[in-house]
């Protein structure tokens, strides 16, 4: 966490119900996310304490990257700066929004989200096949750990026929391809579990 990291937050209670359960796993259309997000008024606010405030929700681009048919899924080894998910394997790359994703003060949530998005990709992969395009496909939350309590996953994927193309950055420690059906016999942190369960209901 950088001193002074401004993130971008929505108040809990201004968001549906079923995305903030105790758990919850909603496959949704992105207007219909955006629509909502839009409608309850975002906000940035100090990271540090919007870590420690679960009436806040910081959302969180959660891009998954999967081979066309299915049958892998690009996972890699948690080493990042958040020390809570350390040694947890992971199949989101993505990271917390800020300022810098807004280049207006007018801009509209989509364009933050999409920008946000876009930057962690690049931030994270030192290479990604440019015809691949992300597809959002819906929204997971949970408030067991403590991590979770305190975000909200937009989820996007990925599909390529070309997984060769894509080159990890140093964050993605021990990045691989493995077989989708062998996932859950790993030590995955909550949310990628939670992911993997999203992609099985849409």
């Amino acid at each position: 966490m950088t001193e002074n990291e401004t993130v971008l937050c929505i108040k809990r209670n201004r968001l549906p119900e079923s995305w903030v359960q105790q758990k919850s796993i909603v496959p949704l259309e992105l207007d219909l996310f955006i629509e909502h997000c839009a409608a309850t008024g975002f906000e940035f606010i100090n990271r540090s304490d919007a870590e420690k405030d679960p009436s806040y929700k910081q959302i969180i681009p959660y891009i998954i990257l999967q081979t066309s048919d299915f049958e892998k899924t690009a996972i890699y080894n948690r080493k990042g700066n958040e020390q809570r998910l350390h040694n947890l394997c992971s199949i989101g790359i993505g990271g917390h929004i800020n300022p810098v994703d807004m280049k207006t003060q007018n801009d509209a949530f989509k364009q933050i989200l999409i920008t946000g998005m876009e930057r962690e990709l690049n931030e994270e992969l030192d290479q990604r096949s440019e015809d691949d395009l992300p597809h959002f496909i819906g929204v997971i939350s949970e408030d067991i750990t403590d991590v979770g309590k305190v975000h909200l996953g937009a989820v996007f994927r990925i599909l390529t026929t070309v997984p060769e193309k894509f080159s990890p950055g140093l964050e993605l420690f021990q990045f691989a391809w493995k077989k989708t059906k062998n996932l859950e016999q790993l030590n995955l942190e909550l949310w990628s579990t939670m992911a993997l369960k999203l992609i099985s209901d849409i």
